[in-house]
């Protein structure tokens, strides 16, 4: 190859390099839409080996939305794929331990092995077609129990069977048989022959009975559960003497389902999908509590009459007035008898059980009308329950912050709870009945993980600034805080079970979360374990947001917001805005951390590169700010967010030179829902808007969720009158953009066809567009659809919010 020829093709390669990174400054939106291997393939549900001296986690497998396994030895190994051999033989997630910490149990791909951790050496005791799970040792390292299907095994570590439970719901025949019938008892006294045969066929039985005990000993102990009690939950303790079933009665009415149409299918024929019942049709099914005592075999059925307040009716006054509505409106009274009736005890559900070391059960209770959370311990003596906590609330008991369990001395709970205001560690005797806060402060604690000695509980807190997250950990006995790291940004951890260190995934508002090596004994700073993060990425000039307090109208406290602007502020220039509203409600995302709003934060930087100031606010009922924060959209969802986004427009025009007149507004889900209210309610305050995946009628979401906050629609009618876009679509007097995925099972794509027939009837025709997208669901997957979107959002403003001279120039 001559010298001039190599010259060029070396120019060639620069030039090309150069041209890359001058694009890669100023992405387009195909760049920030694509598919994100582009980003770097971030690490992903994080957790630790059984000898606490690997971590694995998953990445996204590239050019593909499936994941892959990942390992990494602590704290110097280097990143390593797991092959599909070596995926037979990898740590699991759940795993039990014996009492010396020595063996350990799991269940992996259905069937079950035991590891001496000192050795490594693995050994398998089940091989079946059927799937075992749950398993624990059951007292010492020699015996394991396990579930497969509703059996449970008790199996030696050699791999012989001791006992089997098995749970039925149906009757033993011989009950059948022996119950009394009039009309069989007078065939039996009339006809001898029929005498006869009766005996014959009770002997025959009787023998095949016993042959089957002797030739099956595993079946020792049947519990008949009823033919329509169906299992919820099932706990073992760790003695496995004692089993608790959670039931539900399968005859209690499910409601009418929701259903979805497959246009775009591989058959070519539209396909319907069934989804769930929308909130209120049917209230969910009370739980049942059984305690089987193995050892004596017999079975109790556990009421929860001792717990405070369950008698009570925390909606009696609304469900009076409802009664009066309804009757005015024409509903008979058995509908309102049926519907608006006050139980005579609550219906509950229990969300969680633990077993101390002593064979103690504690249970988590929460009513059903989402007023109250108990936490109780099982007194097998006098077989009832014992109330060690009470957690009530007005509005709703928070669906986070729940976590709790026993210490290792097997006498003390531990547990958060809001009770102050924010979520914070409580410790609870259990004999002397005393209970001790450990944390306090107008900050939340979260993930708590306590020490094997019970020493420190480690947690996840935004102390002192609420978006930023460090790690902590508390002394259980003085109760010293101490910070153990000092990043800001957005942290979560491991915690090795000898305590030496701790594995962190630590992201700011640029880097997506990486995983590092905190050594605790050393007191070095965190050692970064995985770069993951692309050239392409890095490469980019990308606006970091910054972290505002938006002075707030309506309450004592400022509004956090993300503000994305550019370096330097023309002076007397008014600058276009745009509104960003993110989703879920009970979310935060105007913290230091990475957002699970990549590709919006990356869209962010795009407008603001077209002359856009964008601000994105955790309005009130977002995560990270307390309880009064979150409960102050009770019953009047999407009233006190959109004078929070007022407040924020306010801001804008105020502090960063903003044409208050020419502010936008987009969001998905909750932040769909918002930008309807936001259009619908208040018409002067944005310019347009674009409504993602958004609801219209909270009568058509879920039970779980917005039962939470506006009750029901037959109890709280007015609640879901005031907090339904559709009830107020006549104020629309501004451009609208309706974007709705057809498969979504979460937003039913119903909610938005609903909403443009009221628009049409409205004559708003001129106002609205809507763009489907036939095969995504509520989160896109597709890059074409994601480019497609936002396109239309981008046009929305430059159409609508910005001058045609602005608009022209870019």
């Amino acid at each position: 190859m001559n010298v001039m020829r190599m010259k060029k093709i070396v120019f060639a390669a620069l030039f090309c390099n150069f041209i890359a990174y001058a694009f890669a400054q100023t992405p387009t939106l195909e760049q920030i839409m694509a598919e994100p291997d582009w980003l770097g393939r971030q690490p992903i549900a994080p957790y630790l080996s059984m000898d606490g001296k690997t971590v694995y986690f998953e990445r996204k497998k590239e050019g593909s939305f499936n994941r892959e396994l990942w390992r990494l030895a602590l704290p110097d190994g280097q990143m390593e794929k797991l092959s599909t051999k070596a995926m037979r033989q990898r740590d699991v997630r759940e795993f039990a331990l014996d009492r010396s910490g020595r063996m350990a149990v799991y269940a992996r791909d259905g069937d079950i092995f035991v590891r001496d951790l000192s050795t490594g050496v693995e050994r398998q005791l089940t091989a079946t077609e059927d799937d075992e799970y749950a398993p624990q040792f059951v007292d010492d390292s020699n015996t394991v129990g396990f579930w497969r299907g509703d059996s449970y095994f008790w199996l030696t570590t050699e791999g012989t069977l001791i006992e089997k439970l098995t749970l039925k719901h149906e009757l033993p025949e011989s009950s059948a048989d022996n119950a009394y019938d009039p009309l069989a008892k007078q065939q039996l006294e009339f006809f001898a022959t029929v005498r006869r045969e009766e005996a014959d066929r009770k002997a025959k039985k009787d023998e095949q009975k016993v042959l089957k005990s002797l030739s099956h000993p595993d079946a020792a102990y049947h519990v008949y559960l009823g033919k329509h009690m169906q299992v919820v939950a099932r706990s073992v303790s760790p003695n496995g003497q004692h089993v608790i079933l959670v039931l539900e009665d399968d005859r209690d009415e499910r409601g009418r389902p929701g259903h979805l149409a497959r246009f775009v299918t591989r058959s070519g024929y539209v396909e319907i999908e069934t989804l769930r019942q929308k909130v209120g049709r049917v209230a969910p099914r009370p739980h049942y509590l059984v305690w089987l005592d193995v050892a004596a075999r017999k079975k109790y059925e556990i009421d929860y009459r001792t717990l405070s307040g369950i008698h009570d009716d925390p909606l009696a006054d609304l469900r009076k007035k409802a009664r009066r509505w309804h009757k005015k409106n024409g509903a008979d009274q058995q509908w309102i008898e049926e519907n608006l009736s006050a139980p005579e005890q609550r219906p509950v559900e229990i969300t969680d059980i633990a077993w101390s070391k002593n064979n103690v059960a504690a249970l988590q209770i929460r009513a059903r009308d989402n007023k109250d959370r108990w936490i109780a311990t099982l007194d097998m003596k006098n077989v009832r329950l014992v109330q060690q906590h009470r957690l009530t609330d007005p509005a709703w008991i928070n669906w986070a912050f729940n976590d709790f369990g026993w210490m290792p001395d097997g006498r003390t709970l531990w547990y958060l709870s809001e009770e102050s205001g924010y979520s914070h560690l409580y410790l609870r005797d259990t004999i002397r009945r005393r209970t001790r806060q450990l944390t306090q402060g107008h900050w939340e604690v979260s993930e708590p993980k306590v020490d094997e000695k019970g020493a420190y509980i480690y947690f996840r807190a935004n102390r002192p600034d609420p978006t930023k997250y460090d790690i902590f950990r508390v002394n259980t006995k003085s109760g010293e805080i101490e910070q153990l790291t000092h990043w800001g940004g957005d942290s979560h951890f491991l915690l090795p079970r000898d305590s030496r260190g701790l594995v962190l995934l630590h992201s700011t508002v640029l880097q997506h979360p990486e995983l590092y090596w905190l050594d605790l004994a050393s007191g070095a700073s965190p050692k970064r374990l995985t770069h993951t993060v692309s050239d392409a990425f890095q490469s980019i000039d990308w606006v970091a947001a910054q972290i505002v307090k938006v002075p707030s109208s309506h309450v004592k406290r400022p509004i956090y917001a993300r503000l994305y602007k550019p370096k330097t502020l023309a002076p007397g220039k008014r600058y276009p805005a745009v509104v960003f509203v993110h989703g879920a409600g009970y979310l935060q995302n105007s913290h230091q951390g990475w957002s699970d709003y990549f590709r919006e934060m990356m869209f962010h930087t795009f407008l603001v590169n077209h002359g856009y100031i964008v601000l994105d606010m955790d309005y009130r009922g977002s995560e990270g700010y307390g309880r009064d924060w979150r409960t102050a959209i009770y019953r009047q969802m999407g009233h006190p967010e959109v004078e929070d986004l007022e407040d924020g427009v306010r801001y804008l025009a105020e502090h960063w030179q903003v044409d208050p007149k020419r502010v936008g507004v987009y969001g998905g889900s909750y932040g769909g829902f918002l930008t309807f209210m936001s259009l619908f309610r208040k018409p002067d305050l944005f310019a347009a808007g674009a409504a993602l995946r958004p609801v219209a009628d909270w009568k058509h979401y879920n039970h779980e969720y917005t039962s939470n906050i506006l009750n029901t629609p037959q109890l709280d009618p007015w609640a879901y009158r005031a907090s339904s876009p559709i009830e107020f679509a006549e104020g629309l007097a501004k451009p609208l953009l309706i974007c709705s995925p057809m498969l979504d099972d979460n937003v039913f794509f119903q909610d938005s066809v609903r909403l443009v027939q009221r628009l049409i009837e409205l004559k708003k025709t001129r106002l609205f567009n809507i763009a489907i997208y036939p095969m995504e669901r509520h989160g896109f997957k597709h890059a074409s659809s994601w480019l497609d979107e936002y396109t239309r959002i981008f046009e929305l403003m430059e159409r609508h919010v910005k001058t045609p001279q602005e608009a022209k120039a870019n």
